[in-house]
């Protein structure tokens, strides 16, 4: 827990809270917090904040429902900024994007976030209408499609000696990562969490 009186905000009485996802570890947005929203934050374990615009507390996704789930709360050495880790539901951005900073297109990790979180967006729509609600409702017809598409990538690929495209497989391994995404949405496996594993397979071990 951090005293908010262990802090140096400033003349406004706020101090910066920079949010990062706990899982990909990518700086999703920016706010401030005083001695409310700070203790508002960590009393529920939901991201709070001071709106300067509005001059009032404000739970994030109190409307939208894309809530910031805490996992920890770090002061800088100045005391005067905090690194609020946490797990978004949804879009942290309220352009719908997964970070106000908006869209790193060249990157494959952002482009999964932003993927995931419309799966997620998505779970609850009409499946007579949407493709990938209908997928998450299935979980075995998801299951069929990441096997179909896996296929698909690898036969891509391996056509490559035959001097096929490599368009091909870039276009069967976006397929093959959508249907992964929805079902992994259709089995209530959070992104975050296979992150978390993977990062914890890249650190070094020494050689046996």
């Amino acid at each position: 827990m951090i005293d908010f009186s262990s802090l140096t905000p400033g003349p406004d009485g706020l101090v910066t809270a920079i949010v990062q996802d706990a899982g990909s570890r990518s700086v999703v947005m920016v706010a401030f917090m005083n001695a409310e929203a700070l203790a508002a934050t960590q009393a529920t374990g939901y991201a709070h904040f001071w709106s300067r615009s509005r001059n009032e507390l404000w739970r994030k996704g109190a409307t939208s429902g894309n809530t910031l789930t805490v996992t920890s709360i770090r002061a800088d050495c100045d005391r005067d900024a905090l690194l609020v880790e946490a797990t978004p539901a949804g879009p942290a951005c309220h352009t719908g994007a997964q970070t106000c900073f908006g869209p790193a297109h060249d990157s494959l990790g952002a482009t999964i976030d932003d993927l995931a979180a419309i799966v997620a967006s998505r779970s609850s729509a009409d499946p007579e209408s949407s493709y990938t609600a209908r997928l998450v409702l299935d979980r075995d017809l998801a299951a069929r499609k990441v096997l179909e598409e896996a296929g698909e990538t690898a036969f891509a690929v391996k056509d490559l000696d035959a001097g096929a495209p490599a368009q091909r497989v870039v276009e069967e391994s976006a397929d093959l990562i959508y249907h992964l995404l929805a079902l992994l949405g259709a089995s209530g496996v959070d992104t975050g969490d296979i992150a978390r594993e993977l990062r914890s397979r890249m650190v070094d071990r020494p050689s046996s």
